[in-house]
């Protein structure tokens, strides 16, 4: 059960695509129950996240309809909220995920304190049977806002598509030296513009597309903007990079820094979570000035850097994932 689905494009709905394919794959029927089944309004300032009007006995129907050995509600929205009053309705037990830092998230776009939103987070998560976390920090925070059943469910890299010796990207080739990358979605909360201020020599390029995107562009006409790209022309542009920088402060995890590892590439970023989570002293570099990160990520070795990206499969990430749903029915079986 998920709020953020296809046609979104961002680490949540990849991250579910990604496990989805491998259990699939595994012999695992896996239903998804998303905003696209029902109709739906677009978020306010965030249009491309459509939010469900879905009834609890509308979503109990598919729920029974398909009958899941296990319930897992991905995101906080409100088809997992339906979804959610529904099992407890019945007495059905479930578990949940926290994917984003979504109190950061809202403060940044609306201003309202994030200890407000902590209230809902607390309200949505306490009745599962785990929430699922990406990094130790981030199971620190739950903990330290009273949520103490969580477990670790880590993230993966689609390592036929990121790797080593992939041959740069046409339109990077060229640029000045050294060429520091940002792959993601171009909005207010990926702090992007600390990253396009940072004062490192070289060429800044930002890969994605977002509702900031055009007035970054207006404001750094210096720097390059690429659009969004996928799988073997996102590698090139990893390729291409001499470091990849990845400035937001609200994210749990950040795929984009684990494919640009993968793809031999350094990173740099702030010491918040995600980064002091994901890098290593031999493959990144964190601090408060965005800049001494950078130039201490360059000196880094790329080929440290792709073995340490090999190690985050998908596969791992699916297996931590069935180990942590609760079953509805009988004893747990080992997966």
């Amino acid at each position: 059960m998920t709020d953020a689905w296809e046609p979104q494009v961002n680490g949540v709905v990849r991250t579910l695509q990604s496990v989805r394919n491998v259990l699939e794959k595994q012999g695992h029927l896996v239903k998804v129950i998303s905003p696209d089944l029902f109709y739906s309004l677009p978020c306010p300032t965030y249009p491309e996240i459509r939010l469900a009007l879905a009834r609890v006995a509308s979503v109990g129907a598919m729920l029974e309809e398909f009958g899941p050995t296990a319930i897992h509600l991905a995101t906080e929205g409100p088809l997992c909220v339906a979804a959610r009053r529904w099992c407890i309705r019945n007495d059905m037990p479930f578990t949940t995920a926290y994917h984003t830092q979504f109190p950061d998230y809202v403060s940044a776009r609306s201003g309202v304190p994030a200890e407000w939103i902590w209230r809902y987070i607390k309200w949505f998560h306490a009745p599962s049977q785990a929430i699922l976390a990406s990094t130790p920090s981030i199971r620190q925070s739950l903990t330290d806002h009273g949520l103490s059943h969580v477990k670790h469910w880590g993230r993966g890299v689609d390592l036929t598509n990121f790797h080593p010796g992939i041959a740069p990207h046409p339109a990077m080739q060229d640029l000045e030296g050294p060429v520091q990358l940002y792959v993601g979605r171009v909005a207010i909360e990926k702090n992007i513009e600390a990253f396009l201020k940072s004062g490192h020599s070289g060429t800044k390029v930002v890969v994605g597309d977002g509702p900031a995107r055009a007035s970054l562009k207006a404001r750094f006409p210096e720097a390059r903007f690429l659009g969004p790209m996928f799988g073997p022309e996102l590698a090139s542009a990893y390729a291409a990079a001499d470091v990849f920088v990845f400035p937001s402060k609200t994210d749990t995890f950040g795929l984009v820094m684990i494919e640009a590892l993968a793809c031999g590439v350094p990173v740099a970023g702030y010491p918040v979570t995600g980064p002091i989570d994901v890098l290593t002293p031999e493959t990144g570099a964190t601090d408060e000035d965005l800049t001494k990160a950078i130039g201490e990520a360059l000196t880094k070795d790329r080929s440290a850097c792709a073995a340490y990206g090999r190690t985050f499969t998908w596969e791992a990430s699916a297996r931590q994932f069935l180990n942590a749903l609760y079953p509805l029915y009988g004893d747990r079986a080992a997966a």
